[in-house]
């Protein structure tokens, strides 16, 4: 099996190298690089065009973030009024954990803007 093998090798080398056989073989290699080469600039025009796209999205998603977070704040403001007002124990509680997810959307919103733009 190897020496067929070796024998294959050395008659598609041997035809590839024929006189007759450079000139074809040299301008396929060439048509096949401008063509590689043509197909890489479309796909990085797509891909620049993707990434202009994607963060033209941030601003408004942050503004989204931001005021999903400002009315989550009243809610919870009011949620801790109305458990202070009935004089609950668990006010403390339910006060630090409204205000932690205030501050985690916030400060999710603002890392995300830093590591994508």
């Amino acid at each position: 099996m190897t020496k067929f093998l070796k024998s294959l090798y050395n008659r598609i080398v041997s035809f590839v190298n024929s006189p007759a056989m450079r000139r074809p073989v040299a301008a396929l290699l060439l048509l096949t690089a401008a063509v590689q080469m043509w197909a890489a600039g479309n796909g990085m025009a797509g891909i620049n065009e993707a990434t202009s796209m994607v963060t033209s999205y941030f601003d408004p998603g942050t503004k989204l973030i931001y005021a999903i977070g400002a009315v989550v704040g009243l809610i919870g403001g009011v949620k801790v009024y109305g458990k202070f007002s009935s004089g609950d124990p668990d006010t403390s509680k339910t006060a630090a954990s409204w205000f932690g997810a205030c501050i985690f959307l916030i400060v999710a919103a603002t890392i995300l803007r830093s590591f994508f733009l």
